[in-house]
Order: structure tokens, then sequence, then C-alpha cells
């Protein structure tokens, strides 16, 4: 499922418009994005899941095709964990 098929389903549903749907499904997503961006640890989402932040160390990896080994920075990186909720609805 993608993103406009989610948005076609919440129109649906929530008896209003693609475009309205579109819109709080964005703003939804921008406010964990922004949470996430700005240093909080975790986003969670009771009976979902929880978005959270970790940080990955530097490493060398080899870049495919060539062999030639390059340093990759430091980072942060976005992970998702399920809740039992949805663990449960997808068994």
């Amino acid at each position: 499922m993608i993103k406009s098929q989610i948005v076609e389903e919440v129109a649906k549903k929530a008896n209003t418009t693609k475009k309205s749907a579109r819109e709080v499904i964005d703003l939804f997503l921008g406010e964990v994005k922004k949470a996430l961006a700005r240093g909080e640890s975790k986003v969670v989402i009771s009976g979902f899941g929880t978005f959270r932040t970790t940080m990955v160390k530097e490493k060398r990896v080899t870049v495919p095709g060539s062999n030639e080994m390059v340093k990759v920075k430091a980072h942060r990186a976005a992970r998702f964990s399920p809740g039992k909720a949805l663990k449960r609805a997808v068994k």
C-alpha cells in the first residue's frame, strides 16, 4: 500500500475529500518528522508503535563496483518499532 491509497481509504472512511485527508496525513507525518529532527528521543503512538532516533557509529564501507573504501560519518537515523497491537494484527 502506498500513500495515495492510504489517503483514499482515510477519505472514504472519514467521509471527507482526498485533499482534506492528504492534508491531515501530511500534518501528522510532518509532526513526527519535526519531533525527531529537533532531538526528541521517541514518538510513541499507542497501539501502533514507536518512532525513535539512534546514533550510527562512523564506519568504513566498500563502494559497490569499485572496491573503494570510503568513510561514512557518524549520524542519527530514524527507526520504527511496532507496538504489541500491530504485531498481533500482522500475525
